[in-house]
């Protein structure tokens, strides 16, 4: 996918060079912040689906999208762009701060390799009626079901969010086009080639 600029629909680049500058890497990072953020997004439109359905719930359809949504949520974070000062600015109400951190805590339990995200298991001995060791029991204790307040508030803080971003990658495509526009064609043609598919241009 290119965004070469202000170009007709019908325009194609004969090449794309690879910029290096730090407005280049932001506006990578903003990109594929975007991209983490639809994902979020369209995991809640599944999720609200999949928990209005009538009959059993799908659990395995249910844990797949909304482990994915907390690990796209959380690399929005883990290097930026984005920071707790733009959960901060959004225009939703309430304790949306905390509600960020419960994600990124929740992003950690899903994703421990070392713990079951479902239930809680242990073991114990089971008495008979005098009180002597009769056996052994396994026990399970089920985590809190997702529901549907809980998929709406994140898709609610994914979509402020996304709004952020996409006025960030408008505003450094804006520096990037005219920082390119003011250089000659032998200082764009110094720096690397992008290889591209004719599909994707």
């Amino acid at each position: 996918m290119t965004n070469p600029g202000k170009t007709n629909a019908t325009d194609r680049p004969s090449a794309i060079r690879q910029l290096a500058t730090p407005d280049a890497q932001a506006l990578a990072g903003l990109v594929s912040a975007l991209d983490e953020l639809q994902t979020v997004l369209t995991c809640c439109e599944r999720l609200i689906a999949a928990l209005a359905r009538d009959g059993e719930r799908d659990d395995l359809t249910v844990e797949s999208l909304w482990t994915t949504a907390l690990l796209s949520y959380a690399r929005c974070f883990a290097r930026g762009p984005l920071t707790d000062e733009d959960v901060t600015s959004t225009r939703l109400r309430g304790e949306v701060l905390e509600w960020h951190k419960v994600l990124r805590k929740l992003r950690k339990h899903y994703a421990d390799p070392s713990r079951n995200p479902r239930e809680q298991f242990a073991v114990g001995a089971a008495q008979d009626a005098g009180g002597h060791a009769a056996g052994i029991a396994v026990t399970s204790t089920p985590h809190a079901a997702l529901d549907d307040t809980t998929v709406r508030q994140t898709g609610a803080l994914a979509y402020e969010l996304s709004g952020i971003v996409e006025r960030r990658i408008t505003e450094h495509q804006d520096r990037l086009r005219r920082a390119t526009g003011s250089m000659s064609v032998a200082e764009l043609e110094k720096l690397p080639l992008i290889e591209v598919s004719p599909e994707r241009l």
